[in-house]
């Protein structure tokens, strides 16, 4: 299971039910995806397909969105 968070724009922001515990928001569209953290810091951990200006687009995001994200990780994971 993989619940959406929101969307915006082309990208479908999401979680994988069954992954690592470290807080995290995959990003997806049809040109690519992109792994962020959130903690302790909004961080790239992962890309393919997505161009460097995307990604940058992407961070700020997940950055103007990281208390909605977080809020929903833990009524997702719990805790």
């Amino acid at each position: 299971m993989s619940p959406t968070v929101f969307r915006h724009e082309q990208y479908r922001f999401f979680f994988f039910s069954r992954e690592e515990a470290r807080m995290h928001v995959h990003i997806q569209s049809g040109k690519g995806e992109a792994k962020f953290w959130l903690e302790p810091e909004v961080a790239l951990a992962q890309s393919h397909g997505l161009s460097p200006k995307e990604l940058r687009k992407l961070r700020t995001v997940v950055e103007d969105k990281r208390d909605e994200i977080e809020k929903k990780w833990r009524k997702h994971f719990g805790g």
